[in-house]
C-alpha cells in the first residue's frame, strides 16, 4: 500500500465570472514510504490544489486520495495527524513571536499539551539548529532560518507525510543546500515527501520520481533518469582547439548542430540523434582535440520539452 495514493482526482470550481474552472483533471499519483516525489509545473498548474486536498484543506469534486491508507475526506481528522505542511515564505508563522512561541502555539493547536508540547518544541529547535536564536522574533530571522521554523512546525506531530510547497524559494545557495540536507535526512528516516518546486536542480537531486503537471493534468511521471532517457533531449559537447577540417566533418554528422568557434576558440555541438555522440567524439579525438566536455540532458530540458511556455509565448 502506497503512503500517498491519488486516483482520478478532479477539482472544479466557479471562477470570478461564473465560468467553471478545472483545477485538477483526473490526476493519479502515488508515493511510497521513504520517497521524495517532485511536483513540477508552472503557476496555476494544479500543484497547490493537489496539496490542499491532501492536507484536507479542500474537498475534491471526484476521485479519491488516501494518506497512510486513510481517505482525506472521510478520515480527515486522522489524516491531519499523519501529514505536515511546509510552506514557503512567511505564511503560517507569526513574525512577532519567537520560534519557540510559534512552535508551542502550533503544537497546542495540533493537540500537544503541557510539558509534551514544550519538550517537542525544544527537541525540534535543537534538531534544526535553532536553539541559540529560539527566543528571537521570527521577523528578524534569515530566509533559511524561517524555513527551518516552517519545517519544525510541520514535524511537531512526527508526521508520516510531508508536503512542501516551494520550501527553498528565495533562499541563498548555502541555506538552500542546508535545507535539502534536512530533507534527505527525513527521507532516509522513512518520511514520505511531496515536493512542489520550480527548481529543476533541486528536483533532480532529491526526487526518486517527478510528476510534470500542467492544466490540472499529469503530463509525464517517472524517475528523472527515465524521463531523461525517454525523451529526445540533446547532449551538448564543448570542445576547444578544433581544427577547421574536423569542425566541418562533425557538422556533416546527422543530428549535430555546430555553434562557434567563439573568440576563445571553443565550439559547441548540440547532438540529438542516437549514435551521433560516439561519431563526434571519434572525429574530435582523431583530430587531436583534448579539451572536451560532454553535458548530459537535464531535467530542466525535459520540463521545457513538455510544459508549454506561457510567460514568453508570442
Amino acid at each position: 500500500m502506497s503512503t500517498v495514493d491519488v486516483r482520478d482526482l478532479t477539482r472544479r470550481f466557479r471562477g470570478r465570472k461564473g465560468a467553471e474552472v478545472t483545477a485538477l483533471d483526473g490526476v493519479s499519483l502515488r508515493a511510497e514510504e521513504g520517497e521524495v516525489v517532485g511536483l513540477l509545473g508552472p503557476n496555476g498548474a494544479g500543484k497547490t490544489t493537489l496539496s490542499r486536498i491532501l492536507t484536507t484543506l479542500l474537498l475534491p469534486t471526484s476521485g479519491s486520495a488516501r494518506v497512510d491508507g486513510l481517505d482525506v475526506v472521510r478520515d480527515a481528522p486522522r489524516v491531519r495527524e499523519r501529514i505536515g505542511l511546509v510552506l514557503g515564505g512567511e505564511r503560517g508563522l507569526y513574525g512577532r513571536l519567537t520560534a519557540r512561541q510559534n512552535l508551542r502555539y502550533w503544537g497546542a493547536m495540533q493537540g500537544l499539551t503541557g510539558s509534551r508540547c514544550r519538550e517537542r518544541a525544544d527537541e525540534l529547535l535543537e534538531r534544526l539548529g535553532l536553539t541559540e536564536r529560539a527566543d528571537g522574533r521570527v521577523e528578524t530571522y534569515s530566509r533559511g532560518m524561517v524555513q527551518r521554523v516552517h519545517l519544525a512546525r510541520a514535524l511537531l506531530r512526527d508526521p508520516r507525510v510531508l508536503i512542501m510547497d516551494e520550501p527553498t524559494s528565495g533562499m541563498d545557495p548555502h541555506a538552500a543546500q542546508g535545507f535539502r540536507g534536512l530533507v534527505e535526512e527525513l527521507r532516509d528516516g522513512g518520511s514520505t515527501v511531496l515536493l512542489a518546486t520550480h527548481d529543476m536542480q533541486e528536483a533532480q537531486a532529491l526526487c526518486s520520481r517527478v510528476a510534470l503537471i500542467d492544466h490540472g493534468r499529469v503530463l509525464r511521471e517517472g524517475a528523472p533518469k527515465d524521463l531523461l532517457t525517454g525523451l529526445d533531449t540533446p547532449r551538448t559537447v564543448t570542445a576547444g582547439g578544433v581544427p577547421a577540417g574536423a569542425a566541418e566533418t562533425v557538422a556533416r554528422v546527422p543530428g549535430v548542430t555546430v555553434d562557434g568557434p567563439t573568440p576563445e576558440g571553443f565550439v559547441t555541438l548540440r547532438i540529438t540523434e542516437d549514435g551521433a555522440l560516439s561519431e563526434v567524439l571519434r572525429v574530435l579525438t582523431a583530430a587531436g582535440v583534448r579539451e572536451l566536455s560532454v553535458a548530459a540532458p537535464t531535467l530542466a530540458e525535459v520540463y521545457r520539452s513538455i510544459i508549454e511556455d506561457r510567460e514568453f509565448a508570442l
